[in-house]
């Protein structure tokens, strides 16, 4: 793997000293709208622009002098980005919200208003690209998956910026990701998923992947709920099955767990020994901050973020600490 001095300058503005990417994530949509209306028992339509900026804000200025970056949307999240800790990185997402509840194969699309161009003018140090995938759908489904992806990695060398690809994974017959049969079959949708999107010819430069086990199902684990799929040393094998086949740089996703939860999933991490280069957090540090939100306003928010929201990153700052620099997975010489 090689890299352009502007993707170079650009990476390193996203990752502390020791190579390090530790960012926030708040580029959520509309999750968080859903999140908003149900703390303030409103429809979700009324849950106004405002309101999503201002809970936007307030997390990008009280956690990102912790993180060395922040991960925010175009469409709610640029205020966000303008009060972020002088230094910090910025990523911004370029897909749009919510096509995985519309359909099966839950194809990607893209926002129809932006380009990579605009999203460097806009002064992202990085494009950020959310995509539903599992190995096991019908060849020509991920066929188009793949050259969607193919088409975003070479728009993003042509503007010289970071394409960070995260890829989730789903049952493509449509059971439920969260029973015991997917959590059996996930290291193997992480795996093959890590595997194919390392190849040359997406132009990916950092992988975000999902801890390649549901912590649910680990035996013994603190959020453990009582159906076995892996033993602690198999879910410790998972990691480093999965780390083995990725050729790029790569850092976990939160999925939503809980920070306790979040944290183990890093020590795991850590135990198997893999090579990954930090994290992209996000509802595992500021989720609970929602409900504050919604309930008891802005201020109470602010409040809660700067106790219980750094107590939360601090806690992922410290666990992240044996990760691996990028440029040593990249194989290269900074």
């Amino acid at each position: 793997m090689s890299l352009s001095a502007a993707k170079l300058q650009h990476m390193k503005a996203l990752s502390n000293s020791a190579g390090v990417i530790a960012a926030a994530a708040m580029d959520q949509r509309g999750s968080l709208t859903k999140g908003i209306a149900q703390a303030k028992g409103i429809p979700q339509s009324e849950v106004t622009d405002q309101m999503m900026e201002e809970f936007k804000v307030a997390v990008s200025k009280i956690l990102t002098p912790h993180a060395t970056s922040i991960l925010l949307d175009p469409e709610f999240g640029l205020p966000a980005a303008a009060a972020r800790a002088e230094g910090k990185g910025l990523l911004l997402a370029y897909e749009k919200t919510g096509y995985d509840a519309t359909d099966k194969h839950r194809m990607p699309d893209l926002l129809p208003h932006l380009s990579v161009k605009r999203i460097k003018e806009m002064g992202a140090d990085a494009v950020k690209i959310l995509l539903y995938y599992t190995p096991y759908s019908p060849s020509d489904v991920n066929d188009i998956k793949h050259a969607f992806v193919e088409r975003i990695g070479a728009e993003c060398e042509a503007y010289d910026i970071p394409f960070f690809l995260e890829f989730v994974g789903y049952d493509e017959n449509g059971a439920d990701e969260k029973a015991l049969a997917y959590a059996q079959k996930k290291p193997s949708v992480v795996k093959g998923s890590m595997l194919e999107f390392s190849k040359p010819q997406y132009k990916v430069d950092v992988l975000k992947v999902e801890v390649p086990i549901n912590p649910a199902y680990v035996e013994g684990s603190r959020g453990f709920k009582g159906q076995v799929a892996y033993t602690r040393a198999e879910a410790l094998d998972h990691f480093r099955d999965c780390a083995s086949v990725a050729t790029k740089p790569f850092i976990y996703l939160s999925a939503g767990v809980t920070n306790e939860v979040f944290i183990e999933n890093l020590e795991f991490a850590a135990a198997s020994g893999t090579d990954y280069s930090g994290v992209l957090c996000g509802r595992a540090t500021w989720l609970d901050g929602v409900k504050i939100y919604g309930e008891k306003g802005l201020s109470a928010l602010e409040d809660w973020l700067s106790t219980q929201g750094v107590k939360n990153i601090e806690a992922v700052n410290e666990a992240v600490k044996p990760a691996t620099a990028w440029w040593v997975k990249a194989g290269i010489t900074v």
